[in-house]
């Protein structure tokens, strides 16, 4: 079995560190450089149903997407849930480690995951990485459909191609409108409308959308909004990552077993619809 110094150099190559934005908190969190690993963990969180699962299951690396001290700490106490992840971790020798913005504009990057995830096809980033000299690397994606669709239609595919939530998917937009042309952006994107709207784009699937940026959006002009929770976009990379490693794990011979949770750690348990929609106040 590997080590897991060899492990992590093998995910610093797919999403390099120094690639992450400089406020992001990426690479090891805890774990032994020199232990072995033999059963690796993917998930979007690490939170303590995750820490559970990875014991559950004898995982010896837990990966996730999203940093556990985003905005650092003074402490690892146990009666904090953040602390009762670490204990959790160190006390069965479960490394965790995060590979957030470094994973967002890789190539592939986390909205080429979800790009796959509705069989769209990559044409370029939406917002291009100036130091890759390929064109390949960036935040989101820009992308096209094989077959013209409505932004209706878009959304239901949407809808029956990310995992289930509480929130399902929200559109903004005339669901009769045209869609060709398709920007995606795995989390949060309403930063980027900027972008979209330069790209050419029909339609937006991100996630996270609020209230006066949408509704700017909206008296700006045609484009059509898809807003699916932020867990469900950014949960397609956990099974490209997970295919990645095991791509290497087979060319160095290492016999990993490579694992995605499907735990939905999205925070939102629950959604009812109003019972009335038609703009009118009940």
């Amino acid at each position: 079995m590997p080590r897991l110094s060899e492990v992590i150099a093998a995910l610093d190559a797919l999403w390099p560190p120094e690639r992450a934005e400089g406020w992001d908190a990426v690479g090891t969190v805890c774990g032994d450089p020199g232990a072995e690993v033999g059963r690796v963990l993917f998930a979007v969180d690490p939170v303590q149903e995750i820490a559970d699962e990875a014991l559950k299951l004898g995982a010896d690396l837990i990966v996730t997407h999203h940093p556990l001290y985003l905005r650092g700490t003074t402490t690892v106490a146990a009666g904090h849930f953040k602390g009762r992840v670490v204990h959790t971790l160190i006390k069965h020798d479960i490394a965790l480690h995060v590979a957030h913005t470094n994973a967002d504009t890789a190539d592939p990057g986390v909205s080429d995951a979800l790009a796959g995830a509705l069989d769209l096809r990559v044409v370029r980033p939406l917002v291009p990485d100036p130091s890759d000299p390929s064109g390949r690397r960036g935040l989101g994606r820009v992308c096209e459909l094989d077959h013209p669709t409505t932004l209706g239609e878009f959304a239901a595919r949407a809808a029956a191609a990310l995992p289930a939530t509480a929130q399902g998917i929200r559109v903004a937009g005339d669901p009769e409108a045209p869609v060709r042309t398709v920007a995606v952006s795995g989390g949060s994107g309403d930063s980027l409308f900027d972008a979209v709207r330069a790209s050419g784009a029909d339609v937006f699937l991100t996630a996270d959308l609020r209230h006066h940026p949408v509704s700017e959006v909206v008296q700006h002009g045609p484009l059509g909004l898809v807003d699916a929770a932020h867990w469900a976009t950014e949960w397609p990379w956990c099974e490209q990552a997970a295919a990645q490693l095991d791509e290497i794990s087979d060319r160095h011979g290492w016999d990993l077993r490579v694992h995605v949770s499907k735990t939905v750690t999205d925070p939102w348990s629950a959604h009812h619809t109003s019972p009335s929609i038609d703009g009118a106040p009940n």
